[in-house]
């Protein structure tokens, strides 16, 4: 199996993502295909001593950096290591293409480039986020701001398919976000979309889900417009920022604060590791005809390798095929 990872996409690149890719040849007993700056990414491995065995680059010129607007993957940075790692894909030199560029670059290529799978209206960008229990997959994360009724139906759709061929969920469990439980709550299309849902007898719909309930992980799948899934995902996100943060100052602003820390560390490290995204790879742009994965921009060497685990999953469940005999 071939997996193409964008080696100078994200805040660490190129070194972190080439760290990661060697892990996962280690590991998995893959090939790598890296898209980038050749003279540069062998410079970075050869000063590391990282082993470049069943790791191959196809040199590029440009970079897709995040001041650029989504359409230069498709337009004025053909030659960067994006649209050259989504070209290699096309043209079927390698199983499943991985970076943590540009968000809006990478679902356009999936979308544009990569092309959707027959029958579905939008890819949808699909991230995995903590729970008191464990994780829960958001459809739409930001990938499509306006959606009608039915593109949500087929969010739930794959999104199950995914979870349960990928991650080894059974029947997973689908939410849609809304203001209230009631099912007449919502815009016309959130009301529309829960009968939507309600009807389809593909869907383990178990109705609306507020807010304050998502991170009590009572449903596996939450679904949602990309405006109102970006939200969710950034709001998510700040707040476990400024979580961690405060309690590093509580537990380091004073003596007592420190000898607090000592005797609840192990617990403290066992939170942190549970919350931590890294474990998760990436996210899944789903509904594009070959798989494409998002890794968190601040990928580290540990969240490429996850990421490539979950590409290897997704291509040896066959998921895109179930998707479009679910249609």
């Amino acid at each position: 199996m071939k997996i193409i990872v964008d080696a100078f996409g994200g805040d660490n690149a190129p070194l972190e993502i080439i760290k990661g890719c060697v892990d996962a040849v280690n590991e998995f007993g893959i090939h790598i295909i890296l898209t980038g700056d050749e003279n540069k990414i062998k410079e970075v491995a050869q000063s590391n001593s990282l082993s470049m065995n069943n790791i191959e680059v196809y040199n590029c010129t440009q970079v897709i950096t995040m001041d650029d607007s989504a359409d230069s993957v498709l337009k004025s940075k053909k030659d960067s290591s994006m649209a050259v790692g989504i070209k290699l894909l096309n043209e079927g030199k390698g199983d499943a293409f991985i970076s943590a560029g540009s968000s809006g670059a990478l679902c356009m290529g999936a979308t544009l480039a990569v092309k959707r799978i027959k029958g579905i209206k939008r890819p949808a960008f699909a991230p995995m986020l903590p729970t008191a229990n464990g994780f829960f997959m958001l459809m739409d994360g930001g990938a499509n701001i306006d959606c009608r009724p039915e593109m949500l139906v087929q969010f739930a759709l794959m999104g199950s398919i995914y979870l349960e061929k990928v991650m080894d969920i059974k029947n997973p469990k689908v939410g849609l976000a809304n203001v209230g439980t009631e099912e007449h709550k919502g815009t016309e299309l959130y009301q529309t979309a829960h009968e939507l849902l309600a009807a389809n007898d593909k869907i383990n719909f178990i109705g609306n889900v507020e807010g304050r309930d998502i991170s009590e992980g009572i449903c596996d799948l939450l679904v949602c417009d990309g405006f109102t899934g970006n939200l969710i995902l950034k709001t998510y996100e700040g707040v476990a920022i400024t979580l961690m943060n405060e309690m590093k100052k509580m537990f380091s602003g004073s003596t007592k604060g420190k000898l607090s820390a000592c005797l609840v560390m192990k617990d403290l490290k066992a939170m942190k590791a549970h919350f931590d995204y890294n474990k998760y790879g990436g996210a899944p742009i789903l509904g594009a005809s070959r798989p494409v994965f998002k890794a968190h921009g601040n990928a580290k060497a540990n969240t490429i390798k996850n990421a490539i685990r979950l590409s290897i999953n997704y291509v040896k469940a066959d998921a895109i095929n179930e998707i479009t005999s679910s249609l």
